[in-house]
Protein backbone atom coordinates (compact mmCIF):
# COMPACT_ATOMS: atom_id res chain seq x y z
CA UNK A 1 0.00 0.00 0.00
CA UNK A 2 1.16 3.58 -0.53
CA UNK A 3 1.55 4.17 3.18
CA UNK A 4 2.88 7.45 4.54
CA UNK A 5 6.23 6.91 6.25
CA UNK A 6 8.10 8.82 8.92
CA UNK A 7 11.75 7.87 8.41
CA UNK A 8 14.14 7.26 11.34
CA UNK A 9 15.89 10.57 10.55
CA UNK A 10 12.54 12.41 10.91
CA UNK A 11 12.04 12.87 7.16
CA UNK A 12 8.84 11.95 5.38
CA UNK A 13 8.34 9.35 2.67
CA UNK A 14 5.69 7.26 1.00
CA UNK A 15 5.72 3.65 -0.11
CA UNK A 16 5.14 2.70 -3.73
CA UNK A 17 1.55 1.92 -4.65
CA UNK A 18 1.09 -1.75 -5.53
CA UNK A 19 -2.38 -2.34 -4.12
CA UNK A 20 -4.30 -2.01 -7.39
CA UNK A 21 -2.24 -4.78 -8.95
CA UNK A 22 -2.00 -7.00 -5.86
CA UNK A 23 -5.54 -6.70 -4.48
CA UNK A 24 -7.59 -6.00 -7.63
CA UNK A 25 -5.99 -6.91 -10.96
CA UNK A 26 -4.34 -10.21 -9.96
CA UNK A 27 -7.47 -11.56 -8.22
CA UNK A 28 -9.64 -10.53 -11.20
CA UNK A 29 -7.28 -12.28 -13.64
CA UNK A 30 -7.26 -15.39 -11.45
CA UNK A 31 -11.08 -15.40 -11.24
CA UNK A 32 -11.45 -14.93 -15.02
CA UNK A 33 -9.13 -17.90 -15.66
CA UNK A 34 -11.18 -20.02 -13.23
CA UNK A 35 -14.50 -18.96 -14.81
CA UNK A 36 -13.14 -19.89 -18.24
CA UNK A 37 -12.08 -23.28 -16.86
CA UNK A 38 -8.32 -22.71 -17.12
CA UNK A 39 -7.06 -22.06 -13.57
CA UNK A 40 -3.46 -21.36 -12.61
CA UNK A 41 -1.00 -21.17 -15.47
CA UNK A 42 -2.94 -23.54 -17.72
CA UNK A 43 -2.72 -22.58 -21.40
CA UNK A 44 -5.89 -20.88 -22.63
CA UNK A 45 -6.65 -21.69 -26.29
CA UNK A 46 -6.87 -18.90 -28.83
CA UNK A 47 -10.37 -17.50 -29.15
CA UNK A 48 -11.39 -18.35 -25.58
CA UNK A 49 -11.90 -15.13 -23.63
CA UNK A 50 -14.13 -13.30 -21.21
CA UNK A 51 -15.53 -9.84 -21.82
CA UNK A 52 -15.39 -7.61 -18.74
CA UNK A 53 -17.70 -4.62 -18.55
CA UNK A 54 -16.02 -1.79 -16.67
CA UNK A 55 -17.99 1.27 -15.51
CA UNK A 56 -15.69 4.08 -16.58
CA UNK A 57 -17.60 7.22 -17.56
CA UNK A 58 -16.66 9.98 -20.00
CA UNK A 59 -15.20 12.01 -17.09
CA UNK A 60 -12.57 9.30 -16.63
CA UNK A 61 -11.89 8.27 -20.22
CA UNK A 62 -8.15 8.32 -19.54
CA UNK A 63 -8.61 5.34 -17.22
CA UNK A 64 -10.07 3.15 -19.98
CA UNK A 65 -7.48 0.80 -21.42
CA UNK A 66 -7.08 -2.62 -22.94
CA UNK A 67 -6.64 -5.54 -20.55
CA UNK A 68 -3.36 -6.59 -22.18
CA UNK A 69 -4.50 -10.24 -21.97
CA UNK A 70 -5.61 -12.51 -24.81
CA UNK A 71 -8.16 -14.24 -22.56
CA UNK A 72 -9.79 -11.04 -21.28
CA UNK A 73 -11.29 -8.17 -23.26
CA UNK A 74 -12.44 -4.96 -21.63
CA UNK A 75 -15.68 -3.28 -22.65
CA UNK A 76 -16.82 0.16 -21.49
CA UNK A 77 -20.62 0.40 -21.76
CA UNK A 78 -20.82 3.88 -20.18
CA UNK A 79 -18.39 5.21 -22.78
CA UNK A 80 -20.46 3.52 -25.51
CA UNK A 81 -23.51 5.38 -24.17
CA UNK A 82 -21.52 8.63 -23.88
CA UNK A 83 -22.48 8.87 -20.20
CA UNK A 84 -20.72 11.12 -17.68
CA UNK A 85 -20.75 10.60 -13.92
CA UNK A 86 -23.69 13.05 -13.72
CA UNK A 87 -25.62 11.00 -16.32
CA UNK A 88 -25.08 7.90 -14.16
CA UNK A 89 -26.29 9.70 -11.02
CA UNK A 90 -29.40 10.98 -12.83
CA UNK A 91 -30.22 7.50 -14.11
CA UNK A 92 -29.71 5.83 -10.72
CA UNK A 93 -31.82 8.49 -8.97
CA UNK A 94 -34.59 8.11 -11.56
CA UNK A 95 -34.54 4.33 -10.98
CA UNK A 96 -34.84 4.83 -7.20
CA UNK A 97 -31.29 3.95 -6.17
CA UNK A 98 -30.64 7.30 -4.43
CA UNK A 99 -27.11 8.15 -3.44
CA UNK A 100 -24.44 5.97 -5.01
CA UNK A 101 -20.97 6.70 -3.56
CA UNK A 102 -17.73 5.78 -5.27
CA UNK A 103 -16.05 2.65 -4.01
CA UNK A 104 -12.76 2.71 -2.14
CA UNK A 105 -10.85 0.51 0.26
CA UNK A 106 -11.63 1.27 3.90
CA UNK A 107 -7.99 1.97 4.76
CA UNK A 108 -6.87 3.71 1.56
CA UNK A 109 -4.07 6.22 2.28
CA UNK A 110 -5.40 8.37 -0.58
CA UNK A 111 -8.57 9.22 1.38
CA UNK A 112 -8.99 12.93 1.94
CA UNK A 113 -10.13 14.25 5.30
CA UNK A 114 -13.75 14.38 4.08
CA UNK A 115 -13.69 10.63 3.38
CA UNK A 116 -12.08 9.89 6.74
CA UNK A 117 -14.82 11.99 8.45
CA UNK A 118 -17.57 10.17 6.51
CA UNK A 119 -16.10 6.84 7.57
CA UNK A 120 -15.76 7.88 11.22
CA UNK A 121 -19.19 9.51 11.46
CA UNK A 122 -21.22 7.20 9.22
CA UNK A 123 -19.59 3.78 9.53
CA UNK A 124 -18.23 3.34 13.07
CA UNK A 125 -17.33 -0.35 12.61
CA UNK A 126 -15.33 0.39 9.44
CA UNK A 127 -13.68 3.35 11.19
CA UNK A 128 -12.71 1.05 14.06
CA UNK A 129 -11.21 -1.41 11.55
CA UNK A 130 -9.23 1.38 9.86
CA UNK A 131 -7.92 2.70 13.20
CA UNK A 132 -6.87 -0.82 14.29
CA UNK A 133 -5.22 -1.47 10.92
CA UNK A 134 -3.40 1.87 11.10
CA UNK A 135 -2.04 0.98 14.55
CA UNK A 136 -0.97 -2.48 13.36
CA UNK A 137 1.13 -1.17 10.46
CA UNK A 138 3.13 1.32 12.50
CA UNK A 139 6.38 -0.66 12.39
CA UNK A 140 5.67 -2.87 9.42
CA UNK A 141 6.59 -6.53 9.59
CA UNK A 142 9.13 -9.01 8.27
CA UNK A 143 7.41 -9.05 4.86
CA UNK A 144 6.88 -5.29 4.58
CA UNK A 145 8.30 -5.13 1.07
CA UNK A 146 8.34 -7.55 -1.85
CA UNK A 147 11.84 -8.67 -0.87
CA UNK A 148 10.94 -9.22 2.78
CA UNK A 149 12.88 -6.16 3.98
CA UNK A 150 11.22 -4.59 7.03
CA UNK A 151 10.22 -0.94 7.01
CA UNK A 152 12.89 1.35 8.39
CA UNK A 153 10.43 3.98 9.58
CA UNK A 154 6.90 4.18 10.90
CA UNK A 155 3.89 3.70 8.59
CA UNK A 156 0.60 5.62 8.73
CA UNK A 157 -2.66 5.74 6.76
CA UNK A 158 -3.10 9.53 7.16
CA UNK A 159 -0.86 12.02 5.38
CA UNK A 160 -0.22 13.86 8.68
CA UNK A 161 1.76 10.79 9.77
CA UNK A 162 -0.21 10.67 13.01
CA UNK A 163 -2.29 7.75 14.30
CA UNK A 164 -5.58 7.79 12.41
CA UNK A 165 -7.69 8.36 15.54
CA UNK A 166 -5.51 11.41 16.36
CA UNK A 167 -5.06 12.73 12.80
CA UNK A 168 -6.40 16.23 12.11
CA UNK A 169 -9.31 15.10 9.94
CA UNK A 170 -11.70 17.74 11.38
CA UNK A 171 -9.41 20.67 10.54
CA UNK A 172 -10.25 21.78 7.02
CA UNK A 173 -8.18 24.53 5.41
CA UNK A 174 -9.44 26.46 2.37
CA UNK A 175 -7.03 24.56 0.10
CA UNK A 176 -8.05 21.21 1.59
CA UNK A 177 -11.76 21.99 1.10
CA UNK A 178 -11.14 22.89 -2.55
CA UNK A 179 -9.20 19.64 -3.05
CA UNK A 180 -11.91 17.57 -1.35
CA UNK A 181 -14.62 19.11 -3.53
CA UNK A 182 -12.62 18.74 -6.73
CA UNK A 183 -11.69 15.06 -6.77
CA UNK A 184 -13.88 12.49 -5.01
CA UNK A 185 -12.24 9.55 -3.31
CA UNK A 186 -12.72 6.11 -4.72
CA UNK A 187 -11.26 3.52 -7.01
CA UNK A 188 -12.28 1.00 -9.58
CA UNK A 189 -10.51 -2.27 -10.30
CA UNK A 190 -8.71 -0.59 -13.19
CA UNK A 191 -7.98 2.85 -11.79
CA UNK A 192 -7.03 4.64 -8.61
CA UNK A 193 -8.21 8.11 -7.63
CA UNK A 194 -4.61 8.98 -6.73
CA UNK A 195 -4.19 10.31 -10.26
CA UNK A 196 -1.42 7.82 -10.95
CA UNK A 197 -1.57 5.50 -13.94
CA UNK A 198 -2.43 1.90 -13.16
CA UNK A 199 0.17 -0.60 -14.31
Amino acid sequence: MPLFIRNPDGGDGMLRRQCTNEYKLKPIKRAVREMLGYPGRTYIPRGVYAEQWIGISTDEIGRARDSGLKFSRNAFPLLDLGWSRDDCREYLTAEGFGTTPKSACIGCPYHGNAQWRRLRDGSPEEWKDAVEFDASIRSGNARATANGVPLLGQAFLHRSRKPLDKAPIDHVTRNARAAELGDPDGCSPYGCRSGEAVE
